[in-house]
């Protein structure tokens, strides 16, 4: 909870304002009984109707001026709690955005989703209350309290009898909310996964008829969720109970005192039914008082999710950079290994280097590790061991930005939004219309965008769902290359375009970006057979290097590949 105070921070001052106007509207409020008890002792007994009309006036202008204000302080407190939480989750989602994959895979995105909507609403939540309520029950409670002494102390020791319960009762009940909603937010974050999941595979879902068994999957996490709610809300929701309880014996207690006391001659009834009224306010303090407690209990468990993530150290280091590269190669892997989860290597001895303009293919088997290979180029991760250069440079010398701006990337599992084709080309970057269209011409989409009645106007729907695999990828390898990158990454990006286009791909590539350093990860040789070096990969292993004519000699595997694919004639 503590790091919420940074955000809180720039906005003290019209808190600070909010909460003045809500202590003064709630003063006011606290007289109302004490201008009641003194009409009903003092003003009706003179029987001057002028009076009673007057001090009645002044009864509602007070109700008034108490209404007035507190409806300008809470509406100054849903906008601190509104600009509050506006940037609490843009930081959120910018710390998000800047994890590092070995994070991302920590806190997994179905949890950083629930974090960036559940948590900041539950933390949103509390805070507006806080300045609504948290500053009106305690002036109720005390204010009430003081007076109630004031007017009669006796009958006041009644109601203070209630409150160490009352307390004991909040304190001990809260104490077990925090890990219980946490419990119910992890619970959320296995809901968000099946749904996610199930939204992204729905046509797949449908194809096989897999209907019945999501929403039995579904089910199993919903029921889950609902059993961890219902106990959190079960033991929270003894709180109002248990408060109503002893503040209605507490009120029944002061009644028969009271009855007792008054026919005795110790007090009044205009003193009771002040006393009365005190008690009641002071009971509503006291309620808001145990639902700010639970709302606590709720916000303390999502700031904490939310805290883990902001306070993420950013594990991207910037090396220093060496003062004489051997600037001979482009990219250099010197005995490279890395592992996922510390096990086992999912690369062990990556060995290649390529010199600039040079071509490099990876293919092999899934789970062999190509993937990896161009995550770790990416510095998604870094190796475990063994060192990676570009233009001599360890690669952990570069910063993020310059880092990004050398690569142009087209990845297997890239994405496409609702938005313009040229848009998704140019992807937010400052790429004029001219280079987008040479992009195009260079992934052959050139020809099917200007078949489209709006051509590069025209709107796709959410990830693309209104081209074909082959148009999709086609638009994803333009944008990698409308930059006109250094070093051109292609991962399992082609997989979904015909033998032909394919080869026309390759062609326009290499006569167009002869200066750039091409990476390919494939699983067809076609693909790959005109690299400069192909790398064979097997469970993280180089099991072949060189060319295309070299590994038909010395990689079996690479030419078992070769013969299936094509029966040993590869066709441009």
């Amino acid at each position: 909870m503590r790091f919420l105070g940074k955000y809180l921070s720039p906005f003290k001052w019209k808190m600070t304002l909010g909460l003045s106007i809500k202590v003064a509207g709630t003063v006011v409020e606290l007289f109302l009984p004490l201008i009641l008890t003194h009409i009903l002792e003092n003003v009706i007994g003179e029987m001057n109707i002028a009076k009673v009309i007057l001090y009645g006036a002044l009864m509602i202008l007070c109700a008034f001026a108490a209404c007035i204000s507190n409806i300008v302080a809470n509406r100054m407190a849903s906008k601190v709690s509104r600009d509050f939480s506006e940037r609490m989750r843009m930081d959120l989602f910018e710390r998000i955005m800047y994890l590092s994959a070995r994070d991302t895979d920590r806190f997994t995105i179905p949890s950083l989703e629930s974090r960036v909507t559940t948590d900041t609403y539950n933390v949103h939540n509390f805070i507006g209350m806080m300045q609504r309520m948290g500053v009106r029950a305690p002036i109720l409670l005390i204010g009430g309290m003081i007076i109630s002494f004031a007017m009669d102390a006796y009958l006041s020791l009644v109601m203070l009898a209630t409150f160490p319960l009352i307390f004991i009762t909040v304190y001990s009940i809260s104490k077990k909310g925090v890990p219980l909603y946490s419990k119910v937010q992890k619970s959320v974050d296995s809901m968000v996964r099946v749904v996610r999941e199930d939204a992204q595979g729905i046509r797949v879902i449908k194809a096989l008829s897999k209907n019945d068994y999501e929403n039995r999957r579904y089910d199993k996490v919903n029921a889950s969720l609902s059993a961890n709610e219902k106990r959190a809300g079960t033991i929270m929701g003894i709180v109002n109970p248990v408060m109503t309880l002893l503040m209605n014996l507490g009120i029944a207690g002061v009644i028969a005192l009271s009855a007792y006391r008054v026919h005795e001659g110790k007090s009044t009834a205009p003193t009771v039914i002040a006393f009365v009224q005190y008690f009641t306010l002071i009971s509503m303090a006291m309620m808001a008082l145990s639902r700010m407690f639970v709302m606590y209990t709720k916000c303390s468990a999502s700031a904490r999710r939310i805290g883990e993530v902001i306070n993420t150290p950013n594990t991207y280091q910037v090396t220093e950079k060496l003062e004489n590269p051997d600037t001979e190669y482009h990219i250099s892997f010197d005995n490279v290994c890395f592992s996922y989860f510390g096990r086992r290597n999912n690369l062990e001895n990556i060995s290649f280097k390529l010199k600039k303009g040079d071509s490099l293919g990876v293919i092999g088997a899934t789970g062999s590790g190509k993937t990896t290979l161009i995550r770790l180029i990416l510095r998604f991760y870094d190796a475990n061991s063994g060192t990676i250069k570009i233009n001599g440079q360890p690669i952990s010398s570069y910063s993020r930005e310059e880092l990004t701006s050398m690569l142009g990337v087209a990845l297997q599992t890239d994405f496409l939004y609702a938005d313009t084709v040229e848009e998704n080309i140019r992807f937010g970057r400052s790429i004029s219309k001219e280079d987008i269209e040479r992009a195009a011409k260079i992934a052959q989409a050139h020809d099917f965008i200007m078949a489209k009645e709006d051509g590069y106007g025209h709107v796709l729907s959410q990830k693309g769902s209104n081209l074909s695999g082959g148009q999709k990828q086609r638009l994803l390898i333009s944008r990698a290359v409308a930059s006109q990158p250094d070093i051109l990454i292609l991962d399992d990006s082609s997989s979904a375009l015909d033998y032909k286009t394919d080869a026309m791909l390759r062609r326009a590539i290499r006569e167009s970006m002869d200066k750039s350093t091409v990476i390919t990860v494939a699983q067809r040789v076609s693909s790959v057979k005109d690299c400069t070096l192909i790398l064979v990969l097997d469970d993280g292993k180089i099991i072949g290097k060189g060319t295309h004519e070299e590994l038909l000699v010395s990689c079996p595997e690479y030419k078992e590949i070769s013969d299936s694919q094509m029966g040993g004639a590869l066709i441009e």
